[in-house]
């Protein structure tokens, strides 16, 4: 009888207690929201169970319909685990497998991608394949703003993409155009449209009132109307008039979706194989912090496997702890709040308070040196090329990641500080490197990157036009009076300055340029990275020319080719001018036939070193041509440098011994037949001592363009 007592006792307990947790996050949803706002679906599923359900807010604003158990929301990018599922699916019943290059299916794609690009690869954000979200902002022309807009479309515009923004499966970057993909490989494999074969899993899983988005123009029942409030306290329906699909666009409801993590929880009792695989990394992936549409990782301090989502005015949230046996799926139709924040507070209350211990890299302790704190102030690069700055500001250091507002550092120790919003984040400062500690142990190592004066020669070797043909995308870069980078693009209002980070990388709003140079050190090409796309290339189509001009005190010093009167002839004009232009002494040089400047360069004793080409002296039609002047332009000495075809001159640097010279050199097939000999230009470079003398030189790779 005691122990019948006791028993009942305890259930008592644990009802009254579990009553308490449900009142907790009854609180919660309440705070969160009044009744007469857009709407907040909040579900739990506990060992097995549907434990909780809350419906609050409208789903319609305009005839104040209520949420409730039939109404259907877009849960975004939380849907890519289903589409996700549909090729699992396949792969289980050996239909297709996840090591299959996508061009088995989509020969038309990345011809001159060499790697294979799987389907794994598609799957956890490992291709390399850029956001096409992020390629239409970059046009000017965003999804959002497309009527119509349809999965057709957005692979249309993938297909014209030529490169990837990394080698496949080497890194991780989230990419909205592998899900994209998926569903035309999950249709053509399946022979049936996406849209049947992932309703047939759907109505498999018992989730009768879920479907992917077909078109945005039909009626979908007891939908969720997503609204905005943009500031002004006002709410407006977001516009959603796209046909977009598989990797977000998934309206549902909120029993739906329990009903599927019901099934998740209980998969290894049914030995539900598809979902015991899909809650797992992706096998033969280096990337194991995302599989199949779910991420892995820490989440209030517990192993999770989660995703979130959000497209216009919906978002949602999936929390699954196995663990614990408990999932927490919070969607909404209301942009005022934010599902995964308010799914950690419901978790929160279910999950035993957990301790966890700070566990730093070791490297962490061994920062004892007292570098000057101006010392620390640079530019740092991630293994992952990502730049961040540590300025100072007021006399306190920032960190700085692109144009975000600068982070305060709080110095902690010599050469150890901490991220202020979480001081549990640390930077250390060691030798040339820059260190971000994790209390999980992980270390982030950036490098320290030399320090380079931008010279006035480097802003006028930025000004051009530069030409996507991937996008048929063009902007262009100018040097304004007062020596300052402006950059214009089609469809932006004005032109907007350039902020210039370094010698090879510029900055404008979110968009980070990386400059690309050839064997000759002209910008040839700019890489632009901006948030899910990286290094789309933009080809310098204008003022491709090399360095002809050199910042002085008081003005410069001018290189140019000038011709004769009667076209016979050209020489080498060096000028020194003043800053308004006007010409304080000049040299000519050259011969009786044609001689070319390229460019030209400061050497150690104060002079200058002129590059270029020349007919009227050396073996070939044209041999490079370097001629040595003294402060006043006097010539000092001059030597050409080629064999029985064309040697052309374009740029020098400096080096202990002397200078290497860098040109172009040209081989053919044969001296006599014209009209059918083949000929190739391959870089070459000619290392010479101070006095012009040749002491080795080296045929590099075959040159396609033309420099001449």
């Amino acid at each position: 009888m005691k122990k019948t007592i006791t028993l009942f006792a305890l259930l008592i307990s644990i009802s009254l207690a579990a009553q308490q947790q449900i009142k907790q996050i009854d609180s919660i949803v309440n705070s969160k929201l009044t009744s007469n706002d857009p709407g907040l679906f909040v579900g739990i599923v506990q060992d097995g169970k549907i434990v909780y359900e809350n419906y609050k807010g409208l789903a319609s604003l305009q005839h104040q319909v209520k949420i409730d158990e039939k109404s259907r929301s877009n849960i975004a990018s939380t849907a890519k685990q289903f589409t996700a599922l549909c090729i699992l699916k396949l792969s289980i019943e050996n239909k297709l497998s996840l090591e299959d290059d996508i061009r088995k299916y989509l020969p038309e794609f990345y011809p001159k991608v060499k790697e294979d690009i799987k389907i794994r690869h598609l799957l956890n954000h490992t291709s390399g394949i850029r956001d096409f979200y992020d390629l239409m902002s970059i046009q000017q022309n965003p999804w959002w703003s497309q009527e119509g807009l349809d999965n057709d479309d957005a692979i249309a515009l993938l297909e014209k993409q030529e490169d990837l923004a990394f080698k496949p499966g080497s890194r991780y970057m989230y990419s909205n155009s592998g899900y994209t993909l998926l569903t035309k490989i999950v249709a053509i494999v399946s022979e049936m449209s996406f849209h049947d074969y992932s309703k047939n899993l759907f109505e498999e899983f018992g989730m009768q009132h879920t479907t992917f988005l077909k078109n945005y123009m039909h009626v979908i029942p007891n939908q969720a109307l997503p609204y905005s409030d943009w500031g002004d306290g006002k709410w407006q329906q977001y516009p959603m008039i796209t046909n977009l699909y598989g990797d977000g666009f998934l309206f549902t409801t909120l029993k739906d979706q329990l009903i599927f993590e019901q099934a998740i929880q209980n998969a290894q009792k049914s030995n539900n194989q598809l979902l015991i695989q899909s809650q797992k990394p992706i096998q033969n992936s280096k990337i194991t912090t995302y599989g199949f549409g779910l991420e892995f990782g820490k989440r209030l301090n517990y192993d999770a496997i989660h995703h979130s989502g959000g497209t216009g005015s919906y978002h949602s949230q999936t929390i699954r702890i196995p663990s614990q046996k408990l999932s927490v799926f919070v969607m909404s139709n209301n942009s005022n709040l934010w599902s995964g924040a308010i799914a950690d507070e419901v978790a929160k209350i279910l999950l035993p308070k957990k301790d966890v211990k700070e566990t730093y890299d070791d490297r962490l302790t061994d920062i004892s040196n007292n570098t000057q704190q101006n010392q620390l102030i640079g530019q740092y690069l991630s293994p992952n090329e990502y730049l961040i700055r540590i300025e100072s500001k007021d006399g306190k250091l920032t960190w700085r990641n692109g144009n975000n507002n600068p982070i305060e550092l709080t110095k902690e120790q010599p050469n150890v500080y901490a991220i202020s919003y979480n001081t549990k984040l640390k930077i250390g400062f060691l030798s040339d490197q820059l260190i971000l500690f994790y209390p999980s142990g992980k270390a982030s190592v950036y490098s320290k990157m030399p320090e380079e004066e931008v010279t006035l020669s480097d802003l006028e070797s930025f000004e051009g036009s530069y030409y996507s043909t991937e996008l048929d995308v063009e902007f262009s870069i100018r040097l304004s009076e007062n020596n300052t980078l402006m950059v214009a693009l089609h469809g932006w209002d004005n032109e907007q300055e350039l902020e210039v980070l370094n010698r090879n990388e510029l900055l404008v709003f979110d968009y980070i340029m990386k400059v690309e140079r050839d064997q000759f050190n002209r910008v040839i090409s700019i890489l632009l990275t901006t948030n899910r796309v990286l290094n789309n290339k933009f080809i310098k189509k204008t003022n491709l020319k090399f360095q002809p001009k050199i910042s002085t005190e008081n003005g410069s010093i001018n290189v140019t080719t000038i011709g004769s009167k009667n076209g016979e002839s050209s020489q080498i004009l060096l000028t020194k001018n003043y800053e308004n232009g006007n010409e304080i002494w000049s040299q000519q040089f050259g011969g009786k036939s044609y001689d070319k400047a390229s460019s030209i360069i400061n050497t150690k004793d104060g002079g200058y070193l002129i590059i270029g080409s020349t007919s009227s002296y050396g073996n070939g039609n044209y041999d490079i041509y370097v001629v040595k002047v003294d402060k006043k332009g006097k010539k000092q000495w001059s030597n050409s440098y080629g064999d029985f075809y064309n040697e052309y001159g374009y740029t020098a640097e400096l080096t202990e011994t002397g200078y290497l010279i860098k040109g172009t050199k040209q081989n053919c097939s044969s001296n006599t037949d014209v009209l059918n000999r083949t000929c190739t230009t391959n870089a070459w470079f000619i290392h010479i001592d101070k006095e012009g003398n040749e002491i080795s030189n080296k045929v590099l790779e075959e040159i396609k363009e033309a420099y001449n």
